[in-house]
């Protein structure tokens, strides 16, 4: 099993619960947590805290990997080294791999840890670290106080596009086994190779000045992601109808059978408060789904919609049908949906969403899509964007 760990404490010296402190539209501990989430190769996701107002932030992200764990206040002292909490962490929960995440690295991405692995996966492996490429030409004073180079000939000074430059730790995040940590007791040891990050990810938040250059990054860099559909510059219109598919957005897709062949489906109760505060705010609710499922007419009557709509191939048509009976603007109605299937809906409707697990020709085209899969509270975090904006 592949596990990640990402510890964070309350105490900060330079910035005040730093960890939870809003960055580009998330707390900072957010960003890693969830790229930590979303990477396929780990299986768990422990964020160690010794803080309850940070433990309870976390809480909050709905992430499906992660859980927050508890760390003893020797390893969250000032003078405390990570690999204090390492060793906690690792006499306390089994795992075959680690990955040492931390938390002032915002601009790790998931794709930057499965290719950690995959580098760990190369034979004779026992450890990967996160590095940059730096092309700097670097000094040191002798004994006598005169200038030496170290990383290059002064007399013949490569132009940049010809020096290669040199790698230098990110601090983004390191991989190791339980085997070689074990030995070791460090978060890096035998034969190691390097994972190499693009060069925007030098910076670290351990200054003020750092999280401003941070924070400009990571907005230029979700900009690029999420384009115009970005919440952070997008005015969510006015909500009279929210209406969602059911498989993959109100469960997680699967099909489980029990061994008398009875159908079971997984559905959240998060999702059930959502639709009773729209209820309680005058929006009308609905699902709309392809199939005909008596446990998908039990979960509508149990939420206790407006409208249930089952069997719809063409939802879009009913859709339209349905803001004619209730005399709603299209652009009044929000819908989520995960399939081909929904894909006309999300485009039309005035806030078309996705789940973070719904086919990328859907997500594509969305306003909106959840950091949580469908199933695991897709639908109440995008209903709770609803009630923000609106």
């Amino acid at each position: 099993m592949n596990v990640a760990l990402i510890p964070v404490r309350g105490g900060s010296k330079s910035i005040p619960l730093k960890n939870i402190k809003e960055i580009a539209g998330k707390p900072l501990v957010y960003w890693t947590a969830k790229a930590a989430n979303d990477c396929k190769s780990i299986d768990k996701v422990f964020i160690a805290t010794d803080s309850i107002e940070i433990k309870e932030v976390v809480e909050e992200f709905g992430l499906q990997k992660v859980c927050v764990i508890g760390r003893s206040d020797d390893t969250a002292s000032d003078t405390a080294s990570t690999e204090t909490v390492m060793i906690e962490f690792s006499s306390q929960y089994e795992y075959d791999n680690i990955v040492l995440i931390q938390a002032t690295s915002p601009l790790l991405t998931s794709e930057d840890i499965e290719r950690g692995f995959r580098i760990f996966a190369e034979k004779n492996t026992d450890s990967v670290l996160s590095v940059v490429r730096q092309k700097r030409f670097h000094w040191k004073m002798d004994e006598n106080g005169m200038a030496i180079p170290t990383n290059y000939d002064y007399l013949s000074r490569p132009r940049r596009q010809e020096f290669e430059g040199y790698m230098v730790e990110n601090g983004a995040f390191y991989i190791t086994s339980r085997e070689a940590f074990e030995i070791s007791r460090s978060r890096i040891s035998g034969n190691i190779r390097i994972c190499e990050m693009d060069e925007m990810t030098y910076f670290e938040i351990d200054e003020p000045s750092d999280w401003i250059i941070i924070e400009e990054l990571l907005k230029r860099r979700n900009r690029t992601v999420e384009g115009k559909y970005s919440l952070h510059n997008m005015k969510v219109p006015k909500i009279k109808m929210f209406l969602t598919d059911c498989d993959g957005c109100l469960t997680d897709g699967g099909m489980y059978y029990t061994e008398n062949g009875d159908e079971v489906k997984k559905f959240n109760t998060l999702d059930g408060m959502g639709f009773k505060m729209l209820k309680e705010r005058g929006i009308l609710t609905g699902i709309i789904t392809g199939e005909k499922r008596e446990l998908n007419y039990r979960r509508a009557k149990k939420l206790g919609v407006d409208i249930y709509e089952e069997g719809i191939q063409d939802k879009l048509r009913v859709v339209k049908e349905l803001c004619n009976k209730y005399n709603i603007d299209v652009k009044n109605v929000a819908y989520v949906g995960d399939d081909i299937n929904d894909l006309e809906v999300v485009k039309t409707v005035g806030f078309g969403c996705s789940v973070a697990n719904g086919m990328d020709e859907v997500k594509s085209v969305a306003a909106y899509v959840s950091n949580v899969n469908g199933g695991s509270g897709a639908v109440r975090e995008i209903i709770n964007k609803i009630i923000r904006y609106n």
